[in-house]
């Protein structure tokens, strides 16, 4: 089956662990999806979280490769990459990295966090070690080279690969950074950091457009040509996008490889003590933060088939009985903003099922803590939750946290982050802030 008159939108989803891709007619229908796994982060103890940017280019190509059959002879489609937050690397003026790329629960710029301190509000989403402005400033003193160099996103680096267009962000991805999404500008602060000559990125709208996609590209894809890029967001963004219209009082939670909640709000909410910022979304805005916690951490202990088993032989109706903070290492980002916070995975049991059960009670704990302290911080009180991401598919886990969460969860129409980027793509055709003249005049 082909796109309809409109062409249809590719929502490119890069997390932790794979790449999705998918294409959507302007019908809503899916035309096609493929998944590429991604070698994990390399992680080192002691705060640092690293991977190889080459590694997203490889599954980026494969996966549009692979559904780029079902998009030809049709009018050209339009892409759009979501990917984690405050993922972010130095690059030379064509793209090339200038070493690795720090990973969204990288904590290793605790030094450069107290510099943005003294000068950042005390709201400013761009604080904290986790941040990509102390990334920025971290990898500016790591990283060779002192002519012009970007700081660009994992999205942002995606996006400048596929169509050479290079120091191009969003408002979602660039918030972070300490780009100021209600008045579209840099804030006057950040003009007391050295950023040593690193270029932040011109930010446009999430989905607008920003240019064709390469020559190269299409030959190694097989997309069609005339496919156009758009402007991308962050991977927790799309994947409140794809869980379809939402009103104020509605949660999503993505349950991947760790843990985000998004409330939408009618005005935004900063509170950088706790990790709690607000991505710009139109009109309403999605307030809420990310925990280290989530899938990467039960994946570690139990593969898809024991989860599943062991889930199955759960009573989600009772508790389990063990006090569990799980976290696959030392820092935690929200509900409690704290680098150093240990893991609290003890005692275990020696019934696996057991240790699963506290795991998943302990998690559903960290989420109810994430919505009660949104509220306290003046977000609307969460009136029910949708649930995203791979964790959406355990129905235990969902009543295990619709006890603990007092209100009704359930699963999103479409779960997948992929899906709303795709949404995303077709959403800003003809509107929007223009991105970079195609001709790159």
């Amino acid at each position: 089956m082909t796109p309809g008159a409109g062409g249809c939108g590719i929502g490119v989803d890069l997390g932790t662990s794979g790449c999705r891709a998918l294409a959507l007619s302007p019908a809503g229908e899916v035309l096609a999806q493929a998944r590429v796994d991604l070698d994990p982060p390399r992680r080192d103890g002691l705060g640092g979280s690293t991977q190889d940017p080459g590694l997203w280019w490889c599954a980026v190509i494969e996966a549009l490769g692979a559904i780029a059959p079902a998009v030809r002879g049709s009018v050209p489609p339009r892409v759009c990459v979501d990917a984690t937050s405050a993922t972010l690397l130095v690059a030379g003026p064509d793209g090339s990295p200038l070493g690795p790329a720090l990973m969204y629960d990288d904590t290793c710029a605790s030094a450069e966090a107290s510099e943005i301190a003294a000068l950042a509000p005390a709201d400013s989403p761009a604080r904290g070690a986790g941040s990509s402005l102390a990334k920025l400033l971290h990898l500016g003193r790591i990283c060779p080279g002192t002519g012009p160099r970007l700081a660009l996103h994992q999205a942002d680096w995606v996006l400048g690969r596929l169509t050479g267009h290079w120091g191009i962000s969003d408002w979602n991805n660039a918030l972070k950074l300490g780009y100021d999404p209600a008045t579209q500008t840099w804030p006057g602060w950040m003009a007391g950091l050295d950023l040593m000559g690193i270029a932040l990125p011109e930010v446009l709208a999430p989905g607008a457009p920003v240019g064709p996609v390469a020559a190269d590209v299409l030959v190694q894809t097989g997309l069609p040509p005339g496919t156009l890029a758009v402007a991308g967001t962050t991977d927790s963004t799309a994947a409140v996008i794809a869980a379809g219209p939402l009103a104020p009082g509605d949660g999503v939670t993505c349950l991947g490889s760790t843990m985000v909640l998004k409330l939408v709000g009618e005005r935004p909410v900063r509170a950088a003590r706790f990790g709690v910022y607000s991505h710009r979304l139109g009109d309403l805005w999605l307030i809420g933060g990310a925990s280290n916690s989530g899938g990467a951490l039960l994946r570690r202990h139990f593969d898809d088939g024991q989860l599943r088993d062991l889930s199955d032989g759960i009573d989600p109706d009772r508790p389990s009985g063990l006090d569990y903070y799980p976290l696959p290492g030392p820092g935690e980002r929200f509900p409690i903003s704290d680098p150093g916070l240990q893991p609290r995975l003890g005692p275990r049991p020696a019934d696996d099922r057991a240790f699963l059960h506290g795991m998943l009670e302990g998690m559903a704990r960290i989420e109810a803590s994430g919505y009660a302290l949104l509220a306290e911080l003046g977000a609307p009180p969460v009136r029910r939750v949708l649930t995203s991401g791979g964790g959406a598919a355990n129905p235990v886990w969902g009543r295990i946290r619709e006890r603990l969460l007092g209100v009704p969860v359930s699963v999103a129409p479409q779960p997948e982050a992929a899906y709303g980027a795709a949404r995303l793509a077709l959403s800003q055709v003809g509107s929007g802030p223009q991105g970079p003249d195609p001709q790159g005049d």
